[in-house]
C-alpha cells in the first residue's frame, strides 16, 4: 500500500468472523477500481470490567483503526454484527470517540457505507445498518446502499439490502452465500467509485 494512494476505510467490528469475511469482500471489490486502495482495520473489544485491556496490536485479524486511518480515508465501509437490531458496543465505542474528526469536519463529503451480519433470519439487519448510519450523517458523510440495478438483490435468498450488505449466518450456513459475496464486492466497488468521482 502506497502512502499516497488513497484509500477506502474498511473498519468492522466481528465476534465470530462473519461480519470479518464481509469486509474482506467489500475489499475486493474496492480494489477492482483502479487508483485506490483499500484499508482494513478493526477494533478492540469492550469489556464491562474497566481493568481488562486488549493487546495493542491483536494477535490475528485486521489491525486497530487509529482515529489518523479514518481522517485520511476517501471513503468508508463500516461494518458489525447485528446486537439487539443495533450495532455491536465495541463499534460505537470507537465511533464515540471521533469527536475531534467531527468538530474538524474531517469527513464531511466523503462516501460511506454499512454492513452487517446476524444469526437469526429476522435479526434487525436493517435496523443495525441504519444505526450505523446516523453517526455518519452526523460526520457529514455520503451514504451509499445498493441499488435494486444490482441483479443479486432481486436473486438473495439470503442477505443483502438496499441499505447495505447483509448477511444470513445460522447453524446450517454460517459461510457467505453467493449472492452474499456479490453484494458484498458490489458495494464495495460502488463506493470506490464513488470516491474517485469526488476526489
Amino acid at each position: 500500500m502506497s502512502a499516497t494512494t488513497p484509500y477506502i476505510l474498511v473498519l468492522y467490528y466481528s465476534r465470530q468472523g462473519s461480519t470479518q469475511d464481509m469486509a474482506k469482500h467489500i475489499a475486493r471489490g474496492i480494489e477492482q477500481v483502479n487508483g485506490i486502495e483499500a484499508r482494513i482495520r478493526t477494533v478492540p473489544a469492550i469489556s464491562a470490567n474497566s481493568e481488562a485491556t486488549e493487546p495493542a496490536i491483536p494477535g490475528q485479524g485486521a489491525i486497530y483503526c487509529e482515529l489518523d486511518d479514518l481522517e485520511h480515508c476517501s471513503g468508508l465501509a463500516l461494518g458489525s454484527p447485528t446486537r439487539f437490531g443495533n450495532m455491536a458496543a465495541p463499534l460505537k465505542y470507537f465511533l464515540d470517540g471521533t469527536s475531534p474528526l467531527w468538530m474538524n469536519g474531517a469527513l464531511d463529503g466523503k462516501p460511506a457505507s454499512v454492513f452487517t451480519s446476524t444469526s437469526s433470519l429476522h435479526g434487525g439487519q436493517e435496523s443495525t445498518l441504519l444505526s450505523m448510519m446516523l453517526p455518519l450523517l452526523h460526520h457529514g458523510m455520503l451514504l451509499s446502499g445498493i441499488p435494486f440495478t444490482e441483479a443479486a438483490l432481486h436473486d438473495t435468498k439470503s442477505g443483502g439490502t438496499p441499505y447495505g450488505a447483509s448477511h444470513f449466518a445460522h447453524e446450517d450456513r454460517i459461510e457467505l452465500s453467493e449472492h452474499e459475496r456479490v453484494l458484498c464486492q458490489f458495494q464495495g466497488k460502488r463506493l470506490a467509485e464513488l470516491a474517485m468521482k469526488l476526489a
